[in-house]
């Protein structure tokens, strides 16, 4: 049975709260000089918290931005024009909770001729209990997981995220494209991944709400680590680097399909301790924009400290594995490609 690394929201808050007194190494490496001019750059989930602090660094730093979102379009495109004060901005419709939409905003960006040079998977959702998706899964294990898997599949093969292996195209630019994952140092201690429960859907209530949110952590993270190696020659050098990043605890809606009290709770925890968004976006950008990072693969940042993930994502079996079964999920439903 998969397991998660906490069983209660305080549990988490608090591990948060202390990292927050940890020291940052990386704080200085990034720069104003570190810029995006002239790059094309998405962001899922961009309309709100962690999403929207990222949108604007990205947009202010002179990136072209795409935010890629299910809701808020067209006033938060607005907004971050204004804050970032670039009009080079622009909105488009996807809901990971619809594996249809995932295609049509695929299809669209191959239509119309976009070229990523960074795509920043930030996206997900915490919901209190388990919920079925049109497409027969859990919300949780859609959004957060498989449906990337889908969206960066479609992305690959098209060459919209320009590369010589899946594309085998001739659109190649000189900066190595970039993707980075949001993710959760709460994947850290999570279990192995349960096979038998992979992609079954089940009812379940809040405590195992809480153990599943880092549980599919570790599972994205283990996936990365596979898309990291599939995106390197036969040497080990990135034709796409695949970077993955935890912001910390961050001031963001995350739990608002929580049940009332709680979300009343966590919402005053989150303002008076966590860390507002535009300042956990700041090692996104430095993931997206530094030239320290030209290169690199399968890196892991804890905010702005280097880091290992939980071995369990470096295993190349479980990584093989995990590809095979949520290609073959895909397949058989309706996510196929």
């Amino acid at each position: 049975m998969s397991q998660g690394r906490f069983k209660n929201p305080v549990e988490a808050t608090l591990t948060g709260i202390k990292d927050l007194f940890r020291k940052q190494d990386l704080a200085s490496a990034l720069t104003e000089s570190d810029r995006l001019d002239g790059k094309t750059c998405l962001v899922t989930g961009a309309n709100t918290g962690l999403g929207f602090g990222i949108a604007v660094e990205l947009a202010r730093r002179g990136a072209h931005l795409i935010m890629a979102c299910r809701s808020g379009i067209p006033e938060k495109g607005e907004e971050v024009k204004r804050l970032s004060g670039s009009d080079k901005v622009e909105m488009r419709y996807i809901d990971l909770s619809n594996f249809e939409t995932v295609h049509a905003f695929c299809a669209q960006l191959a239509a119309d001729g976009v070229r990523l040079d960074v795509m920043v998977s930030n996206a997900g959702v915490a919901p209190p209990h388990a919920i079925k998706t049109v497409d027969g899964f859990d919300e949780i294990f859609q959004v957060n997981f498989l449906a990337k898997v889908l969206l960066y599949r479609e992305l690959l093969h098209s060459g919209v995220i320009p590369n010589s292996i899946f594309s085998k195209g001739d659109n190649i630019r000189t900066n190595i494209p970039r993707i980075v994952f949001i993710s959760s140092d709460s994947h850290q201690g999570a279990s192995e991944i349960d096979w038998e429960e992979f992609g079954r859907y089940e009812e379940y209530g809040i405590r195992k709400a809480m153990s599943h949110y880092s549980y599919y952590k570790l599972v994205m993270n283990t996936y990365a680590t596979e898309l990291s190696r599939r995106l390197s020659d036969a040497q080990g050098k990135p034709k796409v680097s695949v970077n993955v990043m935890c912001p910390g605890p961050v001031d963001s809606d995350i739990v608002r399909k929580a049940p009332t009290l709680l979300k009343g709770f966590m919402k005053i925890i989150f303002k008076i301790f966590f860390r507002s968004p535009a300042k956990a976006a700041l090692p996104v950008a430095y993931l997206c924009a530094s030239d320290a990072v030209e290169g690199k693969t399968n890196y892991y940042l804890h905010m702005f400290n280097e880091k290992r993930m939980d071995a369990k994502c470096y295993d190349a079996e479980a990584g093989k594995k995990l590809w095979e079964r949520a290609h073959a999920l895909l397949m058989e439903g309706s996510g196929q490609v």
